[in-house]
């Protein structure tokens, strides 16, 4: 009855929930423009003393008709079908993870030693498990947190299978995969949650829409206070990069060369989320400019692809001697050179950076004093007549 009582000039705002673009595609084709709001930064409706429909609805149309209203991006279908798929899989390994724990609990409980295998859940550790003497309750928590795990397991494996297909249909996905640390789930979740890159001019806004930019306070002309990241935007985005993030300050290169001098300044935790940044802001770069990784290694990135071919149904090899090996090979040994080249040569270019760059105050180097504004005791004199 709606959709049928709008006129062809009308425009309609709805706040962004669970059902709004379904609303929103009924409504379409009835009126001139269907906005969908963001419900966090209406703080008109949120911040409100007094909320009902009526007035949140009111209180949505003035300002839809000053322009005042925070839009949702909403990609096409591609898109929206990928970040469905993407957040199920991150549902399933949540509920993977807490069925495990309760099984560590139940051992916890009961005194058990620590098991004398390495995956407590995988075939020995299972046989391990059924031996061990527990109250019949605890067996039978044991016995099904056993069968939830494997029923999950296998729908892992059908969506790791629909995001493999989907992947190596997508270049955006392979192009992120060349990056070290990143792998198809890290990759896909990017880009569903990136979508068009084209929505970012900076790659610092993409760093803010993703959360890993630090938090500012500044008042006046004091001096700005950066505190911890603002954590706004997708949390599985930020997830999926601090994961990517450890990975990647292991491997040769100069992603590792950076995790390495701001572990040393900072530490390793706050070393890992400037790393997860810089893949950010990699990751713009090389969706932008539709690049691969200048310092990848070809060796690893097809193993990454052959493992995602394996995911999407493809036929393995029979085995023999390979005509192209990927295995451990010479030619992975001469990339792990190179890439440790390219992380020597990172390296000397921020010491020969820091080493030329400007001081402050009296220990400026003749003929390059520094150009910054003064603070303290410096600036007070400078601003005294």
């Amino acid at each position: 009855m709606l959709a049928l009582s709008l006129l062809p000039e009308d425009r309609v705002v709805l706040e962004a929930t669970g059902n709004a673009l379904a609303v929103a595609r009924i409504l379409a084709p009835h009126c001139c423009e269907v906005v969908l709001a963001h419900a966090k930064q209406v703080r008109a409706i949120s911040h409100a003393r007094v909320k009902t429909d009526k007035i949140d609805a009111c209180v949505l149309a003035d300002l839809l008709a000053a322009d005042l209203i925070p839009a949702v991006w909403v990609g096409d279908e591609r898109v929206r079908t990928l970040r469905r798929v993407v957040s199920r899989r991150r549902g399933l390994v949540k509920r993977r993870t807490q069925i495990k724990n309760e099984i560590s609990a139940v051992l916890h409980r009961n005194l058990k030693p620590r098991p004398p295998v390495s995956d407590l859940f995988g075939k020995k550790g299972r046989v391990w498990l059924a031996h061990q003497e527990l109250p019949a309750d605890e067996r039978l928590t044991v016995d099904a947190c056993l069968r939830q795990l494997d029923f999950i397991g296998q729908e892992l494996a059908e969506i790791d299978n629909l995001i493999a297909t989907e992947a190596l249909d997508d270049p955006d996905i392979c192009r992120l995969m060349t990056i070290p640390g990143v792998d198809v789930t890290t990759a896909a979740t990017l880009v569903a949650v990136i979508g068009d890159i084209r929505r970012f001019p900076t790659p610092k806004q993409l760093v803010g829409y993703l959360g890993l930019h630090p938090r500012v306070r500044q008042s006046g002309s004091g001096p700005a206070h950066h505190g911890r990241i603002s954590k706004e935007g997708s949390a599985a985005a930020r997830h999926v990069l601090v994961e990517a993030a450890w990975m990647a300050a292991r491997s040769p290169g100069p992603l590792r060369a950076f995790a390495m001098r701001t572990a040393a300044r900072r530490g390793r935790h706050i070393a890992t989320v400037a790393v997860a940044r810089k893949l950010a802001v990699l990751a713009w770069h090389l969706l932008s400019r539709g690049e691969d990784y200048a310092f990848q290694r070809p060796s690893l990135v097809r193993r990454k692809l052959r493992a995602l071919e394996l995911k999407a149904g493809a036929p393995r090899t029979k085995p023999g001697p390979s005509r192209n090996p990927i295995w451990k090979s010479k030619a992975e040994q001469r990339e792990r050179e190179l890439a440790e080249q390219a992380e020597a040569a990172y390296q000397r270019l921020v010491s020969d950076w820091q080493q030329s760059r400007s001081r402050d105050g009296a220990g400026a180097t003749p003929g390059r004093a520094s150009q910054r504004p003064s603070k303290g005791k410096a600036a007070r004199q400078a601003t005294s007549p």
